[in-house]
C-alpha cells in the first residue's frame, strides 16, 4: 500500500470540498433573499384555496400585498371573518367587522324532470363545452346545464350534483369566493347575502308561454307574485320576477302565490342541506 498516494488523494478530495464549500457560502450570500416574516405569517394564516377570489395570484400574492399595506386584513374572501381578524393580528392593527356574508346560490329550479331536452349530450361533462353544441342539450337556453363544471371548480368541495341533476350547494362550507359563478357559461350562479331568504331560482327571460313549453319550474311573468306583494318588493322586468331585498321582509306571501314554484326560501332550504 503506497501511504503517499493514499495522502495526496485525501489531500486532493479535501481541497476539493473545502473550495466547493467556498463557493456554496458565496453564492449563498449571492444569491441570499430575505424572508419577511410577516409575510410569513400571514400566508400561514390565509386557508391556502389559491382561489384568485381576492384579485392577487393565490395566497402567497395576497400575503405579500397585505404585509405591505396594498390589500387589508379582509382581502381574503374565502377565509372570512376570522381570517381577516388573525391576518389583522399580525398586522398590528383592528379590523372592522365585516358586511353579512355572501354564499353561491343557484338561481335554477330545472333540473331533472322539470325541463325539456332536444337531444342527449354524450360528449365531455364540461357545461363550456356542451354550451357550444347548439346551446346545450336543453331547451331553455337560460337553465342549468347540469354537467358539474361549479362542482369541479369550486376549492373547498362545497358543491354536489343532486339526483335532479342541478347542483346543492353547502352554505356551511361555502366560502364565498365567486369560482363557481366564474365557471358557469349560463351565468345563472350569483354571490347573494346569506341572510337573504326568498329567491327566484329562474333566470329566463323567455315570455310565459314559451318557459311553459320547455319547464315546469320557470318563470313566466303573470305578476301574481308581484300583485301579492304588500311592500312593492317584487315587480316583473323583462318577463322575470325581481325581488327587491332592501324591501323585501320575508313575508313569503309571493313564494306561496307563485304558480310554478320557481321562488323558494333558501334559508330553509340551506339549514336542511346542512
Amino acid at each position: 500500500m503506497d501511504v503517499g498516494m493514499i495522502t495526496k488523494a485525501i489531500l486532493i478530495l479535501g481541497g476539493v470540498g473545502f473550495i466547493l464549500g467556498a463557493v456554496l457560502a458565496i453564492a449563498s450570500r449571492i444569491f441570499h433573499v430575505e424572508v419577511d416574516l410577516k409575510v410569513e405569517f400571514i400566508r400561514g394564516v390565509l386557508p391556502g384555496a389559491n382561489c384568485g377570489a381576492c384579485g392577487y395570484p393565490g395566497c402567497d400574492g395576497l400575503a405579500e400585498a397585505i404585509a405591505k399595506g396594498e390589500a387589508l386584513p379582509s382581502a381574503c374572501v374565502a377565509g372570512g371573518t376570522e381570517v381577516a381578524k388573525q391576518v389583522a393580528a399580525v398586522m398590528g392593527i383592528e379590523v372592522k367587522e365585516p358586511k353579512v356574508a355572501k354564499k353561491a346560490l343557484v338561481r335554477c329550479g330545472g333540473g331533472k324532470g322539470e325541463v325539456s331536452h332536444r337531444y342527449v349530450y354524450d360528449g365531455e361533462l364540461d357545461c363550456q363545452m356542451a354550451q357550444q353544441v347548439s346551446r346545450g342539450p336543453s331547451l331553455c337556453s337560460y337553465g342549468c346545464l347540469g354537467l358539474g363544471s361549479c362542482v369541479v371548480a369550486c376549492p373547498f368541495g362545497a358543491i354536489i350534483m343532486g339526483e335532479d341533476e342541478l347542483p346543492h350547494i353547502n352554505w356551511k362550507k361555502c366560502r364565498g369566493c365567486g369560482v363557481c359563478v366564474d365557471a358557469c357559461p349560463r351565468g345563472i350562479i350569483a354571490l347573494v347575502p346569506e341572510n337573504q331568504e326568498i329567491h327566484v331560482l329562474c333566470r329566463s327571460h323567455d315570455k310565459g308561454k314559451a318557459v311553459r313549453s320547455v319547464c315546469k319550474k320557470g318563470c313566466i311573468g303573470c305578476k301574481a307574485c308581484e300583485k301579492v306583494c304588500e311592500f312593492d318588493a317584487v315587480h316583473i322586468v323583462d318577463n322575470l320576477a325581481v325581488i327587491d331585498h332592501e324591501k323585501c321582509t320575508n313575508c313569503k306571501k309571493c313564494l306561496e302565490k307563485c304558480p310554478t314554484g320557481c321562488i323558494s326560501n333558501l334559508i330553509i332550504t340551506h339549514h336542511l342541506h346542512k
